[in-house]
């Protein structure tokens, strides 16, 4: 198959997880075809099979915005058109599904027909999707498309209470590629964050809102007080500034380290003994997973989709959205040398029923669905 996947190019769960299916794609033989306004940054080897097209913005002084929709409906006709692509696949609603549906009208009335996949990915659903300003067009991008996918069931639950959507939704989970996330020896590394054995948390994320990054330095505030630890932040975002005055405030600048963007994640939980998630929303986890890959333990809130990949007493624990006191007592547990090879062999046996070659052909049946159910919408039209 030839297709076009449309993604943010940022370090965002979406993004990631549209590059690395378009990579495991394109192992299989597919041709892929990447429509976005940078390259995706896991897009980072060559192959056969792997094509870039950059979406060209420009700017006009009649505009306040750059029309970026615009631009990339029109990028997308054009791969369409001279790559002879066989279908779209966008992910996160806002604004691919609707410049998708513009690109297939205008196709349309050039005489080519082209299916649409749209993957739900969480806050284009969550958050920015329920706005007033944009339900209506997300409503009708997702009825509009010929296939629609979550990453959870509790995405695919959200999405109908929500919104007037009369789609069928397949529930697609995100995946791991266990061949780069393994547990690595990195004894020098471990020795250098934690020179006396204190035990190292781990938190990735974008540092927004949502991720409650407060109640990572709270829990980790108490638990420092009761065993020796340190805690990396990898990431960046809005709330960093506001969380490196909260450690100054708090005496922890000696055992708190942030790292920003890391591309090579895994080598940092190849020595971590706890990864955090406390977030007050979460579609699926896959920072979470990542973490597991490497076998790491996690601790999160019960929200979203995390139920659904972090079990509970088994790969870790579960808590209420700001139940600080709970997430120590549930950190404590993990982290007792008695109980830490346990949870470590669990969690990696949970990440393995996410391992990329079982989801893949999850996606690849769906395509096919949506070919064969295009194919008699063509001969009619």
């Amino acid at each position: 198959m030839k297709i076009g996947i449309v993604c943010y190019p940022t370090f965002g769960g979406s993004g990631v997880v549209a590059t690395e299916l378009g990579k495991a794609l394109a192992e299989q033989g597919h041709e892929i075809h990447f429509i976005t306004y940078d390259q995706p940054t896991r897009l980072d080897f060559f192959s056969p099979n792997l094509y870039y097209h950059k979406v060209d913005i420009r700017t006009y002084p009649l505009f306040e915005y750059p029309p970026y929709e615009l631009a990339l409906a029109s990028k997308m006709v054009n791969v369409v058109k001279y790559e002879q692509l066989d279908l779209l696949h966008v992910h996160y609603a806002i604004p691919h599904a609707s410049a998708a549906y513009m690109a297939k009208q205008i196709l349309k009335t050039e005489g080519i027909y082209i299916p649409v996949v749209t993957t739900l990915h969480g806050t284009d659903i969550t958050l920015v999707g329920k706005d007033e300003s944009y339900e209506p067009v997300v409503t009708f991008s997702i009825n509009q498309s010929d296939g629609v996918t979550t990453v959870s069931k509790s995405l695919k639950q959200d999405t109908y209470e929500h919104f007037a959507v009369t789609q069928e939704i397949d529930v697609i989970p995100n995946f791991i590629d266990l061949r780069r996330f393994k547990k690595q020896k990195k004894d020098h590394f471990k020795k250098a964050i934690s020179p006396n054995g204190e035990k190292i948390i781990v938190h990735t994320s974008n540092f927004r809102k949502v991720k409650r990054i407060d109640d990572i330095l709270s829990v980790f505030c108490k638990l420092s007080k009761e065993i020796p630890a340190k805690l990396l932040m990898i990431g960046d975002g809005p709330e960093r500034r506001k969380a490196e005055v909260f450690c100054q405030e708090h005496n922890l600048l000696d055992d708190v380290r942030f790292l920003g963007k890391l591309e090579a994640i895994e080598e940092v939980l190849s020595v971590a003994d706890l990864f955090i998630m406390p977030s007050e929303k979460e579609s699926f986890g896959l920072a979470a997973l990542e973490a597991m890959a490497c076998e790491v333990p996690v601790i999160s809130t019960n929200t979203g989709g995390l139920p659904e990949l972090n079990v509970q007493g088994v790969t870790g624990f579960l808590s209420n959205v700001g139940d600080i006191e709970d997430m120590v007592k549930n950190a404590l547990i993990i982290l007792d040398d008695n109980n830490l090879p346990r949870f470590r062999e669990n969690a990696l046996a949970r990440a393995k029923d996410f391992e990329l070659d079982k989801i893949r052909p999850m996606y690849e049946a769906v395509y096919e669905k949506v070919l064969a159910k295009s194919m008699k919408t063509e001969v009619a039209y």
